[in-house]
């Protein structure tokens, strides 16, 4: 949903600075409404990449872990180990907004139905109320009307109406509404939303001037109907008053150029850089014919096995697991979980690992930076020593991040998948 917003964002930019001011209605509402749409594809768009000898990738990296000389364990406190509980509070929030705002369109939705129910069996898809402080509005196929307005406004107001509905604008302001549920956080969606709610009001009244009304007359028309009282959010209304300056600016403005459709362009490395900055990305190895995962050592410049293939000489053919899979992902949708969370896992490290007599005498200390999978079936396999201090430090450490307990394996599009980690333990004299 962040991710989402800021799209929401790069595209309303190039809509406000290039688009907003052209009077080619038609054009700037599909911009919106796809906009929108991209918007919610374009994080979900992931980028296969191979490794090569500039770049390494470690996995997701714990919390240091500090082994202080003469103690086999320490339960303390883990440095950076708290827990979700800000998460979670930011997700109720979230939830607790999106339910309100989605409750509240429900019941705008029921209030029109029932008005429907009531006033609009006939022909004409005409339903008219009282008690609304608004000269008319449409939403689902219908032009609702008040029953105080007579004349020929009464027949201005449902031309106006009827254009909303040819067009088709309430599916983009149900949309809109949908949108701003998912997505109340996010102010852009807002002035998204007054925007598109600007075109469609553009383009009905063209369609009304179109029809031989002239401008002065439907000026005057327009400056007769201003309401202050808001009504239904899913309609299009003849006199939003917040919209009535720029319709009365619009159908005086010269018409655009052919030629503006280029300003489109700018739209391409808007969203070229929003993406290369925060797209959703899966960093993962290339396997080898036989399905082994491999690992880029970028010392030796070449590939090497970290994690072998089952052995099927062991088992008959009838009892063979499926392959495992043959990537070992960076990020993924659904992140492995050991048991009791990260805090448990850096306190069972913090407990278990002991500094070696050797290297206490010695006077060796250090950091030792090590990197692990946790295979699609939760097991912790391919543990390496990404930079060591001595061996002896190496191989404690070795020792404790080999014996991890079984997790809860990571999850890519529903599936169980192997995913990098790497985890930073650093020993220290008195």
């Amino acid at each position: 949903m962040v991710k989402t917003a800021v799209y929401l964002a790069g595209f309303y930019l190039v809509y406000f600075i290039f688009l907003s001011k052209d009077t080619r209605y038609g054009r700037n509402r599909t911009f919106i409404i796809l906009s929108v749409i991209l918007s919610f594809i374009l994080p979900l768009i992931s980028f296969k990449i191979s490794l090569d000898g500039a770049m390494a990738y470690f996995g997701k990296t714990l919390s240091e872990v500090f082994v202080t000389a003469g103690r086999a364990g320490n339960s303390g406190i883990v440095p950076g180990t708290g827990g979700n509980e800000p998460l979670i509070i930011v997700f109720t929030v979230y939830i607790t907004g999106v339910i309100i705002l989605g409750f509240k369109l429900l019941h705008d939705l029921i209030s029109l139905f029932v008005l429907i129910a009531r006033h609009g069996k006939n022909a004409e898809r005409l339903v008219k109320f009282k008690g609304l402080n608004t000269s008319g509005f449409s939403a689902m196929g219908y032009v609702f009307i008040n029953q105080a307005l007579a004349g020929d406004e009464t027949e201005e107001v449902i031309r106006h109406e009827m254009n909303h509905l040819k067009l088709n604008h309430y599916a983009d302001i149900f949309i809109i509404e949908l949108v701003k549920v998912i997505q109340w956080f996010n102010p852009i969606i807002y002035l998204i939303n007054r925007s598109l709610r600007a075109v469609h009001e553009y383009q009905a009244d063209e369609g009304c001037l179109s029809a031989g009304i002239s401008v002065i007359d439907y000026q005057k028309l327009l400056l007769n109907h201003i309401f202050r009282s808001r009504i239904f959010t899913p309609s299009n209304s003849f006199s939003n008053p917040s919209l009535i300056r720029k319709r009365i600016t619009m159908m005086t403005r010269e018409r655009t150029g052919a030629a503006s459709g280029f300003k489109l362009l700018f739209v391409i490395p808007v969203v070229g850089m929003l993406m290369m900055i925060i797209s959703s990305y899966q960093i993962y190895e290339e396997s080898t014919g036989d399905h082994n995962l491999t690992e880029f050592n970028q010392v030796h410049n070449k590939q090497v096995p970290v994690i072998q293939p089952y052995d099927a000489l062991k088992r008959p053919a009838e009892f063979l697991p499926p392959p495992p899979p043959p990537e070992v992902f960076v990020v993924v949708e659904e992140m492995p979980q050991f048991p009791g969370g990260d805090k448990a896992m850096m306190e069972y490290i913090y407990n278990n690992i002991v500094y070696p007599a050797e290297a206490k005498e010695k006077n060796i200390q250090g950091r030792v930076t090590l990197r692990f999978v946790v295979k699609y079936d939760g097991a912790v396999g391919n543990v390496k020593v990404i930079k060591g201090v001595d061996p002896l430090l190496d191989k404690e450490a070795l020792r404790v991040i080999e014996n991890l307990p079984v997790w809860t394996p990571g999850r890519q599009g529903g599936k169980p998948v192997n995913v990098w980690y790497s985890v930073p333990v650093t020993f220290q004299l008195k």
